[in-house]
């Protein structure tokens, strides 16, 4: 009975089977499938890579010494200034620690670099013959530091982007040194801490930097090829001399 039924509905053209329940096929689901989260893992080829600041290295880096010597060593293991691979010594300070002047130079030339002390050889004799000449001297009352720690390929003037990242221990090293006036000689430490260039011009006449009272003045270096400067160079000390007596 079986078979002659199929075979009845196969003679009438029936070609699909169909179950005891009907199927309203044009009806909408009530319920909309959920989508399938496949979770996406970064590897570490995938991840962009993040950028370091140096500049925010050098503030982090410069805000933990706690002191002269603290400072100096995180200067030492900054990586960031390409300066270093080419000098032979970090040239850091020199000086009476807690002096009332304190000296900021630009960048060391080669016998600073040799020695690892800022202003020697002929520009040091001649900037501590200056500074004899108002009754000042390193031994005894003044401080020197730098602005650029390493010497320069060539003596060059130090980049802007070498200058930003090391400003952070200028700053650090002035905090710590806590000198009552700040004596900028060259060009590059009078843009660094007064953010003005041409020390020609801005020589002898008083700035404010760092929190502190600056005076420009023109570098040693400069002194010894242009000897006609030095008649300047004597204003400016004496300057700084009448500046100490009535402070």
């Amino acid at each position: 009975m079986a078979r002659d039924a199929l075979e009845w509905q196969a003679e009438l053209g029936v070609s699909d089977a169909i179950g005891d329940t009907p199927i309203d096929r044009y009806r909408m689901p009530t319920e909309k499938p959920q989508p399938i989260v496949i979770p996406v893992v970064s590897s570490p080829a995938t991840m962009a890579p993040v950028a370091l600041d140096p500049i925010v290295i050098a503030e982090k880096s410069a805000e933990v010494a706690q002191d002269l010597d603290g400072l100096k060593q995180a200067i030492k293991d900054f990586p960031h200034c390409d300066l270093r691979r080419g000098a032979r010594n970090l040239v850091f300070s020199d000086g009476t620690v807690g002096a009332r002047v304190m000296i900021l130079g630009e960048a060391p030339g080669r016998e600073e670099d040799l020695q690892g002390v800022p202003f020697v050889g002929p520009a040091g004799l001649l900037l501590d013959k200056m500074l004899a000449a108002i009754g000042l001297n390193r031994a005894e009352n003044v401080y020197i530091g730098t602005v650029i720690p390493w010497r320069p390929p060539q003596n060059r003037e130090p980049k802007p982007e070498e200058i930003a990242m090391m400003m952070p221990f200028v700053r650090r090293h002035v905090d710590l040194a806590a000198p009552e006036v700040l004596i900028c000689m060259g060009n590059t430490s009078c843009s660094a801490v007064v953010g003005k260039w041409g020390v020609a011009k801005l020589r002898g006449q008083w700035q404010e930097g760092l929190g502190l009272p600056v005076l420009p003045m023109v570098h040693p270096n400069v002194l010894l090829r242009q000897s006609a400067g030095k008649k300047q160079a004597w204003q400016d000390l004496l300057a700084l001399k009448l500046w100490l007596s009535k402070h």
